[in-house]
């Protein structure tokens, strides 16, 4: 017999927009500084742009420690980094980019999209890395929609596997860390549930509709901090999204400073001294 996981507080997204760019961030925010490893999410988003327009703002920056994980729940995304990674993602598209050692990269519309505008919707999500991995190689990894070996439920539920396994399911990407992600999409009065090992942190935000975790009502744009458990389950009051993920925590000091997440303050001025002297590499030409 399952023991599901149950609701131990509700975190709000707060808007934080980047100039015209719909933003909302659950993680970090009041009274919740991570879920680890899971550090920071980034909800883009849902917005349509205009004709001619300036495109996402994301143009080179450096990064060092951590990977990130982006969802294109709709629109499309343009990569380029120091490292030679490069691709224009589409709608249900993600990309999985290991920053390790350091790389620079810049994330912004293709020049498709900025001429002819449409909806965009996309999630950001920051994933620590232990110390022993901090300076692994820089890696990027590029899935389309067709790349992911999206399945249905008996309950009609739909599970898009981006990393781990879900439900006997293999996702294309094996993390470094065992990381399990997913994005799950319930129609209203459907039911999911999935295991997942005491133990682990889980990460759970809705991105769009209400749902039920264990019977505790969740709403839109929230994120669920959960208790202890062998089992997620959930169920839609309305069509629902959700972002799901979970993972065993690294359990090591975070220190932080803007693009780059270490373990001491050392490391972060060492991390920006190596910045500063070219050793990320060439800034990608975009």
């Amino acid at each position: 017999m399952s023991l599901p996981r149950t609701v131990l507080r509700l975190h709000p997204a707060y808007r934080d927009d980047i100039g015209d760019l719909l933003t909302r961030r659950p993680v970090p925010g009041p009274g919740l500084d991570q879920i680890d490893p899971f550090l920071f999410l980034n909800h883009h988003g849902p917005q349509v742009y205009s004709p001619y327009n300036g495109g996402l703002p994301f143009g080179p920056h450096p990064h060092r420690g951590f990977e990130t994980v982006t969802f294109i729940l709709d629109g499309e995304l343009a990569h380029h980094d120091s490292a030679g990674g490069e691709s224009v993602i589409r709608k249900g598209g993600v990309q999985w980019m290991t920053a390790g050692s350091g790389l620079i990269h810049a994330e912004v519309s293709p020049a498709a999209f900025r001429r002819s505008g449409g909806p965009l919707e996309i999630l950001q999500l920051w994933v620590n890395l232990p110390s022993r991995l901090k300076m692994t190689t820089p890696n990027y990894v590029g899935l389309q929609a067709d790349d992911i070996p999206t399945f249905l439920t008996d309950d009609g539920v739909t599970v898009e596997p981006v990393s781990g396994e879900w439900l006997g399911h293999a996702a294309p990407i094996r993390s470094l860390i065992d990381i399990h992600l997913a994005v799950v999409r319930i129609p209203a009065g459907k039911r999911f549930e999935v295991p997942v090992a005491a133990g682990r942190n889980v990460f759970l935000y809705a991105v769009k509709g209400r749902i039920e975790v264990a019977g505790s009502p969740v709403p839109e744009w929230t994120l669920a901090r959960l208790g202890e458990g062998d089992a997620v389950r959930l169920s839609a009051v309305s069509d629902a999204v959700i972002l799901l993920g979970h993972a065993q925590p690294v359990g090591e000091p975070v220190f932080s400073h803007g693009p780059f997440v270490m373990t001491t303050r050392e490391e972060i001025v060492q991390a920006i001294t190596d910045y500063n002297a070219g050793k990320f590499g060439p800034p990608p030409r975009v």
